[in-house]
């Protein structure tokens, strides 16, 4: 009895000494699999908590260094990452590239954004400002952000090429949708600088895939092979620099918003 009594406890001892290192084990699997969305809570947090650090203008200077470098960055390392082949594909697939177009800039704004502003205005008038309204609405007509396509796609596992080929096609239709859509559901027409905006959409996104796949054909091929989910994970830590300077800029100027407001969004 003995015996068995002491086989029991050190059988118990054995288990509950081994159920640290499994809960350590899994809760970095957790982290590493939730990177991005954990991240994005801690730089609002710091954001919030001290947001004269990341402001434009600030210490540390973020919009230089992530704004206009981190961009590029990423897409650099998204053209070395990505096979020609994939990209052409991406390319020639019109179904998808005009399904995704058409969901963002018909079936984005009708069923949701223009039906969601109009019933806050109707059944909860007073909840929202007026101003705040107009800006629901103003960014379901617009496209989505191109690293921020491209980064989500990649943490997801997600067709990074499409991802990429659709957010370039969003950006340069949004230039004539956009507008379009603002002047139907606002009455109000803008200006957009063309030529600047195609420009700036070369030097940032155009020119750096195509510098990355020229670098395919170098030893950085492999060197990336070797160590993509280490890439991977910087061009997350870019994007998250890049919201982390939004936020700030954002606290520090102020949201514009009371408790009410911020509850209801």
């Amino acid at each position: 009895i003995n015996s068995l009594a002491l086989s029991v406890a050190s059988g118990g001892a054995a288990a509950s000494s081994n159920d640290g290192p499994l809960r350590l084990e899994k809760f970095r699997a957790f982290t590493s699999k939730n990177f991005f969305l954990l991240g994005m809570m801690v730089v609002v947090a710091l954001a919030r908590a001290f947001p004269q650090l990341g402001k434009n203008g600030g210490v540390l200077r973020p919009e230089l260094f992530i704004g206009r470098y981190g961009v590029t960055c990423i897409f650099l390392l998204s053209g070395l990452s990505l096979e020609l082949s994939e990209l052409s594909q991406s390319i020639r697939n019109f179904k998808l590239n005009g399904l995704t177009q058409f969901a963002n800039f018909v079936l984005w704004p009708l069923l949701l954004g223009l039906p969601l502003t109009k019933s806050l205005e109707t059944f909860l008038p007073g909840l929202l400002p007026k101003p705040l309204l107009d800006g629901i609405l103003i960014m379901a007509c617009l496209p989505t952000t191109v690293n921020m396509c491209v980064i989500l796609a990649s943490a997801a596992g997600g067709n990074v090429a499409t991802a990429l080929v659709n957010a370039v096609i969003g950006n340069i239709a949004g230039i004539f949708l956009t507008p379009a859509l603002l002047l139907r559901f606002l009455g109000t027409s803008i200006d957009l600088p063309f030529v600047q905006m195609i420009v700036k959409l070369c030097n940032k996104v155009l020119v750096p895939v195509a510098i990355g796949q020229g670098l395919r054909a170098t030893p950085m091929k492999e060197v990336y092979s070797n160590n993509s989910k280490k890439f991977k994970r910087v061009q997350e830590y870019i994007l998250l620099g890049i919201v982390w300077n939004a936020f700030c800029n954002a606290f520090t100027k102020g949201m514009g918003l009371g408790l009410k407001q911020s509850a209801a969004l």
